[in-house]
């Protein structure tokens, strides 16, 4: 896995000041996007997991890891973005954890990936959905287009559901 780059600290991709993780390489070439370079797979550096475990430890305000791209749960990212989210737990276990994807939750349901499947389990948020550049709407909550969804993994995996996250 290739990182195309991260933030020390952000407060634009997810509630709270948090750690962002931007993994390299993406199928969904939304017309758009707005990390173009993200796409290729080879972007980048390779993934440096005691670098940004450092940072992390390091940073007192953080709240949490978002993790955007690029797509993290494209086949050749789940396993890497799964494995940060662990090592983040094991040093900051009161986190939480936002996910931009592409693909939608049903998308990623469908797939019946054991790692997939995990990882939808120990996070917290979930932003779905391709970024559609005519839904393009600056006014909207940490996405790019109104047909994402902010869904509250929580509560979706306890009420086996699609729950959005309530902002308000």
């Amino acid at each position: 896995m290739n990182i195309a780059g991260f933030y020390d600290e952000s407060i634009s991709n997810g509630l709270g000041w948090r750690f962002v993780l931007f993994v390299s390489g993406c199928p969904h070439h939304c017309k758009g996007c707005h990390n173009p370079e993200a796409q290729d797979f080879s972007y980048g550096k390779p993934y440096d997991k005691n670098l940004y475990l450092a940072r992390i430890q390091e940073n007192s305000i953080l709240r949490g890891v978002t993790f955007t791209g690029g797509e993290p749960l494209c086949p050749q990212n789940v396993e890497g973005v799964l494995d940060f989210l662990y090592e983040v737990k094991k040093i900051k276990p009161n986190f939480d954890f936002w996910c931009y994807t592409g693909y939608t939750y049903e998308e990623l349901i469908a797939r019946n990936d054991p790692k997939t499947n995990e990882f939808l389990n120990q996070i917290d948020v979930l932003i779905d959905g391709r970024f559609v550049e005519e839904l393009k709407d600056p006014e909207l909550y940490f996405r790019g287009s109104s047909n994402q969804r902010i869904i509250d993994m929580k509560k979706t995996n306890e009420l086996k559901k699609i729950v959005l996250l309530d902002l308000d």
